[in-house]
């Protein structure tokens, strides 16, 4: 089938020719628009509902929405896996996860027809809202907005109603959040006690105001009916009727307004405060080390171009600039498009260093232009039509897609080489034999179809040693996927190439001109001294086998001193510091703390800007209080990044011990976002595959119930069964963080005498602390709330709140305290749900037993154990990493991978004791890059473990290759030194020639250092170049010595002719005219047996074996 293929190509080796310019000038013009990330998109489908609920504790989030929402509506939505919510102060948010394949559009489609019924929730929120799609990577932006000339209110008016609004627009816009938003309102603030002085109620200041609006929402009043305004006709036209209600979106014109049940003699103005103020702020923006700014955080839908979307956003700014004036932006507060832009100029200049490397080296060894050429064409060629099929599929092109491009440079080098050196080694031979009349098709086909066959073999070996990686289950899978993905596309893509295009450039070249081969003068000065080598290394094999040997003890002995690291870290410019107050912080506080930090962290050499933000905003991605806040700290790409992340750790290490603080790069906050996807939990920092996953302890007992008190005591007790268990290591109970809120209960028996209803008091004090909205002024293309609500006073302390006045029905007013108990109490700052229930997890290590033998014990003692009414205690199916990844089916196939590799030898050499040598000498080939791992600083990162898989596939193509000549060579030859001397010559100058390319291609990625855009392939180019000189010794002393003291026994097959149609097989069409017809092949190794010597193996008959030949 090789041969045909091969002979095909020679057939049409103009077309081929002509598609391969076709694909370079594709993959050029279209990998320029091809879409640059930092991560890969590896966020499995989601959809997130969040409901605003400003002025509602925690508790109050959870019973009023998220559990009718969780509960009644979004519970049950097809092909949800985790339904799961957190309900913190405010807000409440809903996220559904949906099985792995899903399509996201549709699950959202499923969602909202959900939502539609959203109607019958208690009228204390704004309606859900289903957020837009995000990236995995979904920040690409913070703009900080100095007012300057302009109010915080203005400021907030215009950020809400122009700027946001026109970046949202931007193609690949997903999302655009305000931070310290102060969004105009028209407040009526009143005083209890001036009510009280002047005869009026609370009532009548609510529905004289809301009358007064064009439209109201409270459904009590007759604005919230406004009827249309109509339209007369006249005979000769029709005049549509206009209520204008601008001049009443003022505080002197609503102040004008007279209150109802006055008879006229009191006004708006005379019994309260109007004036233009903005909303209770639920966070706020740091940007310069102030406070008083605003900051936009611009997010990305899946798959969009960082770089792109980024350009854009600029744009919009810049067009925008000319009406906003009195506005100043900073759109280099958090950018990560700097840090990609960075990234691709270091991977450039690395590649054109590669390249120019790997020319010189590809001159200098091969000795031939044409030869050279030849590769230069067919390696490119391999990485354009892999990277094309990425692009196709719709794709991001990320580290982690190039490393797997990367990571099969050596093999595409292999298969460039190993055929044109063939090739041209042939029609060396073929002119020294005076063969020059023999076709160049018929050569080409000949020296191709030699090294292919077993080129395809390890081809095949290459592509079985990703195989752990490509069954990978869970969010580490999907985060890999790209890796595998380009590794396989780029090995098809280079042997394709190699069986097609290197056979038509092969055509193209050597058709014409002189067939003399001239020898490269380094190796016509390396092949003596190797020969001499090999020669005293052959006459002393238990030397070579000790020295192997001990290869593979020292490179067991260094594997206990290296650490893993999975997940890579990027050297990101933008470093995040996440700051998380004791619960209860104000906001005042936590804003003035985190400014004073900014300031002092941009005082630091080699910091460019610093800005950040408190608590959270309206559709924003952060589920916190105002307690939590994110500073965004950009280095300089001049700066001395390792000593500038280690200042700000120490000044973010100087702040009070009472307040939680992280330092992390913005790609690894958002690995660790997607590991809390789905649990809400997750290790804060680390490289290793648990920050994927959210898993932090392998065993945890989640005990469901609804009381938080009777939760914390059944966890208790759970914790006690658990203990119990041999092999579980320190249970413990998940701590439920708390606040302190402000209680008011009504005194039903103190309330009685006044007429006064529960519901009475909590209307009236909302009114009061947190306002009623009363209706909305449209105008100027924009809407403003109108509200009441108390003066500020009211809100200063608790003995103010107690001090309260409250309309009675008769009309007088009695004090809050009065008539119920206004308190400080501890009440939980954020209530978790999963699967619709509260919850609390117990979690232990394990020691000594199994995770599986340990739950199934856990389980059995839970069955056992009674639990109160609506209580139940469930072990977690999907607590650790390796059951997300589903370990053992990586273990299985990882298995299943080695015996296949095996049995592709034995079916290379079609012996099981040679396909055992070639087999056992593999680990040999990795001593290197162990050792250099080891002294690149002990951690196997994923570019150096990555960088494995090329060197196994380096080792099994050379051992194939050259077990392959030797067995060739045995069937013109007898047994012994001199016949591997031979092949091993043979065999010499490809495998020097690929191992020192494969060197001049790495070596700039390591030279270049850690740099942004090489975190993965510089540690990967580290063990590469290591691993490179065991593999290549491997391949040049050990092999051969192995094989003279241990293939002895393993004959080759004998060849048989298999005559053709008349005895003859034709051969590939060169121009116009047949190539002579050639003797048929072996089945085994396609050799023609009439050459230099006879067959040394024929069959008579009856399959009786002849002689040796010498």
């Amino acid at each position: 089938m090789i041969r045909s293929i091969i002979g095909a190509s020679l057939r049409f080796w103009m077309l081929l020719i002509a598609i391969a310019v076709g694909v370079l000038v594709v993959g050029f013009v279209q990998l320029r628009s091809a879409p640059v990330d930092v991560l890969p998109e590896f966020t499995p489908p989601y959809v997130e509902v969040q409901t605003e609920a400003l002025g509602l504790s925690a508790n109050e989030v959870e019973q009023l929405i998220t559990v009718p929402l969780e509960a009644d509506l979004l519970n049950g939505v097809e092909g949800v896996e985790v339904i799961r919510s957190e309900s913190v102060a405010g807000l409440s948010d809903v996220v559904l996860v949906f099985k792995p394949g899903t399509d996201l559009y549709q699950a959202r489609q499923l969602v909202q027809e959900r939502l539609i019924q959203a109607h019958a929730l208690p009228q204390v929120s704004q309606p859900p809202t289903m957020i837009n799609p995000m990236s995995s990577a979904s920040r690409i932006m913070m703009i900080g907005i100095d007012p300057n000339k302009l109010s915080t209110i203005e400021a907030g008016v215009l950020s809400h109603w122009v700027i946001r609004p026109r970046l949202s627009g931007v193609p690949g816009v997903s999302n655009v959040s305000i931070w310290g938003l102060r969004d105009q309102q028209l407040q009526v603030q009143v005083d209890p006690a001036q009510l009280q002085a002047q005869g009026v109620t609370l009532n009548q200041v609510v529905e004289t105001t809301g009358n007064a609006q064009l439209v109201s929402p409270l459904t009590f009043l007759e604005a919230s009916t406004p009827g249309t305004g109509g339209f007369i006709e006249t005979p000769n036209q029709r005049l549509q009727v206009r209520h204008v209600f601008e001049n009443f979106g003022t505080p002197e014109d609503l102040g004008k307004v007279t209150v109802e049940d006055t008879g006229g003699q009191l006004r708006v103005a005379d019994v309260a405060n109007v004036v233009e103020e903005h909303q209770p702020l639920i966070g706020d923006a740091v940007v310069g080390g102030n406070d008083d700014r605003l900051l936009l955080v611009v997010e990305k839908f899946p798959g969009a171009d960082t770089v792109e979307v980024t350009s854009a956003v600029e744009d919009a700014l810049g067009d925008l600039q000319p009406g906003l004036s009195g506005m100043k932006f900073d759109a280099d507060v958090f950018q990560p498009a700097s840090y990609i832009t960075d990234a691709i100029g270091n991977l450039r200049l690395a590649i054109i260093i590669a390249s120019v490397l790997l020319a010189l080296v590809l001159a200098a060894f091969l000795f031939s232009l044409r030869a050279t050429l030849i590769s230069l064409v067919t390696i490119p060629l391999s990485l354009m039509v892999a990277a094309l099929v990425l692009y196709f599929r719709g794709e991001t092109f990320n580290p982690i897609a190039f490393a797997g491009l990367a990571v099969a440079i050596a093999i595409i080098v292999d298969d460039a080489v190993i055929g044109v050196h063939n090739v041209a080694r042939h029609l060396g031979e073929h002119h020294q034999a005076d063969e020059d009349d023999r076709s160049t098709a018929g050569v080409v086909l000949e020296a191709l179809s030699e090294v292919r066959r077993p080129a395809t073999y390890a081809a095949f070996i290459a592509l079985l040693v990703i195989v752990p990686v490509v069954v990978m289950e869970g969010r580490p899978g999907t985060f890999f996927e790209p890796l595998a993905l380009s590794y396989v596309l780029a090995v098809l893509a280079s042997m394709v190439v190699a069986l097609t295009v290197a056979p038509a450039l092969s055509m193209l070249a050597y058709s014409r001109g002189s067939r003399v081969r001239r020898e490269s003068p380094i190796l016509r000065l390396l092949n003596p001294l190797y020969d001499g080598i090999l020669s005293r290394l052959v006459r002393a094999p238990r030397a070579m086998l000790i020295a192997a040997a001990a290869c593979v003890v020292v490179g067991l002995a260094a594997l206990p001193f290296l650490n893993t690291s999975l997940v890579p870290s990027f050297k990101d410019n933008d470093m995040l510091v996440n700051l998380q107050g004791p619960p209860g912080t104000s906001e005042p506080k936590m804003s003035g703390m985190t400014a004073q930090l900014s300031r002092e962290l941009g005082a630091i050499p080699g910091v460019e800007d610093v800005g950040g933000h408190v608590g959270r905003a309206l559709t924003g991605d952060q589920i916190v209080d105002v307690n939590s806040s994110t500073l965004s700290v950009k280095i300089g790409s001049d700066a001395d990044y390792d000593a500038t992340v280690a200042e700000i750790e120490d000044v973010v290490g100087g702040l009070d011990e009472t307040v939680d603080r992280e330092v992390v790069t913005s790609s690894q906050q958002e690995v660790n976002d997607v590991g809390t996807l789905t649990d809400s939990e997750a290790p804060g920092s680390g490289n290793n595959l648990d920050v994927l996953t959210g898993a932090d302890k392998p065993l945890v007992v989640r005990v469901y119930g609804q009381g938080l008190d009777t939760l914390r005591s059944e966890a208790d007790d759970v914790r006690d069964i658990v203990g119990g268990v041999d092999g579980v290591l320190d249970p413990q109970v998940e701590a439920v963080p708390e606040e302190p809120v402000l209680a008011i209960e009504t005194d039903l028996a103190r309330a009685e005498p006044y007429g006064i209803k529960p519901g009475d008091v909590r209307r009236a004090s909302a009114m009061l602390l947190q306002g009623v909205v009363v209706g909305n002024i449209f105008g100027e293309q924009k809407v403003f709330e109108v509200v009441v609500k108390g003066v500020p006073k009211v809100r200063e302390s608790v003995e103010n709140v107690r001090n309260v006045l409250i309309d009675t029905p008769d009309g007088g007013h009695v004090r809050l305290e009065q008539v119920a108990d206004v308190s400080i109490k501890p009440s939980p700052a954020v209530i978790k749900r999963d699967a619709a229930q509260r919850y609390v997890d117990v979690e232990a290590n394990i020691t000594g037993r199994s995770l599986d033998a340990v739950a199934t014990d856990v389980e059995e003692r839970l069955a056992d154990s009674q639990f109160p009414l609506e209580y139940h205690a469930e072990v977690l199916g999907q607590t650790t990493t390796a059951q997300e990844i589903n370990l053992w089916r990586v273990v299985g196939f990882s298995i299943a991978a080695l015996i296949t590799i095996f049995l592709l030898f034995q079916a290379a050499f079609r012996s099981w004791r040679l396909a055992g040598l070639a087999f056992l000498t593999l680990p040999v080939a990795l001593v290197g890059g162990v050792l250099a791992a080891l002294i690149d600083g002990a951690t196997l990162s994923l570019g150096a473990l990555i960088a494995f898989l090329a060197l196994l596939g380096i080792a099994a193509r050379n051992g194939v290759m050259l077990i392959d000549r030797l067995q060739r060579l045995r069937l013109d030859e007898a047994f012994g030194a001199e016949l591997i001397r031979r092949g091993a010559q043979e065999r010499f100058a490809p495998t020097l020639t690929v191992a020192v390319a494969t060197a001049a291609v790495v070596l700039p990625f390591v030279i270049l250092g850690n740099v942004a855009g090489l975190e993965i392939v510089n540690p990967m180019a580290i063990v590469m170049l290591g691993g490179l000189l065991t593999s290549t010794l491997l391949a040049l002393f050990v092999l051969p010595v192995l094989y003279l003291s241990f293939g002895g026994g393993a004959e080759p097959e004998p060849l048989a002719e298999t005559p053709g149609p008349h005895g003859a097989a034709t051969e590939p069409v060169a121009g116009d005219r047949e190539v002579a017809p050639q003797p048929a092949r072996s089945r085994q190794f396609e050799r023609a047996p009439g050459r230099a010597n006879a067959a040394a193996y024929q069959e008579g008959e009856g399959g009786s074996q002849g002689k040796r030949g010498e």
